[in-house]
């Protein structure tokens, strides 16, 4: 039996990937979190798009991998998706899909 997919959301919901195709994640001096994909292209994907007054907090690409490994384990599809709380801090949500 194969393990249910657990799937990442950009910020805006615009692009959702899986989170086994991620080969890498960073963030940089803006605040923007950036995931690599595995495959022949290497593309890569803007999760959260840091806007230079609220950046991400500095380990916010290691939260999203401790999210990731967490999941991995559960018996259901799950997604993760990038949040503001009210205080305008960065969490990873995750939820059923």
């Amino acid at each position: 039996m194969a393990a249910p997919d657990v799937w990442v959301a950009k910020g805006d919901g615009s692009d959702i990937i899986r989170a086994a195709a991620i080969a890498g994640v960073g963030r940089d001096y803006n605040g923007n979190v950036t995931v690599r994909l595995s495959g022949g292209e290497q593309s890569a994907v803007t999760l959260v798009a840091g806007d230079g007054q609220e950046n991400t907090p500095a380990d916010f690409h290691l939260q999203l991998l401790r999210v990731i490994a967490g999941l991995s384990d559960t018996a259901e599809w799950s997604i993760v998706r990038p949040a503001q709380d009210e205080s305008h801090r960065w969490t990873w949500q995750a939820e059923p899909l």
